[in-house]
């Protein structure tokens, strides 16, 4: 069973910059993608960006650019960089992993708020 732990989430203003962190444990090394998720009350949760297990990236369109996302495999660690912070990006991030079975396990949730 993988356990998934973010940090990092905060309050910043519009143009900074944040970076979130979600260290994986308890059979991390059957992991093949993670990925950062986010959700607004009302809506449906998002993918903001994953990485597989060999580099491969994807993002959404509203963070190409701006967001970066990166692993450390020897950590079992995933990052989450985010840029130029804009006013529709403060929700809720969530942490998710598929492994080579396709479970899917889920952080518990940052929040990052963004005021001027």
């Amino acid at each position: 069973q993988v356990q998934l732990v973010e940090s990092g989430g905060g309050l910043v203003q519009p143009g900074g910059s944040l970076r979130l962190s979600c260290a994986a444990s308890g059979g991390s090394a059957n992991i093949y993608t993670m990925g950062w998720y986010r959700q607004v009350p009302g809506k449906q949760r998002e993918l903001v960006a994953a990485i597989r297990s060999g580099g491969t990236t994807n993002y959404a369109d509203s963070v190409k650019g701006r967001f970066t996302i990166s692993r450390d495999n020897a950590k079992n660690t995933v990052y989450l960089q985010m840029n130029s912070l804009k006013p529709e990006d403060p929700a809720v991030y969530y942490c998710n992993a598929i492994d080579y079975s396709e479970d899917d396990y889920w952080g518990q949730g940052t929040q990052v708020t963004i005021s001027s």
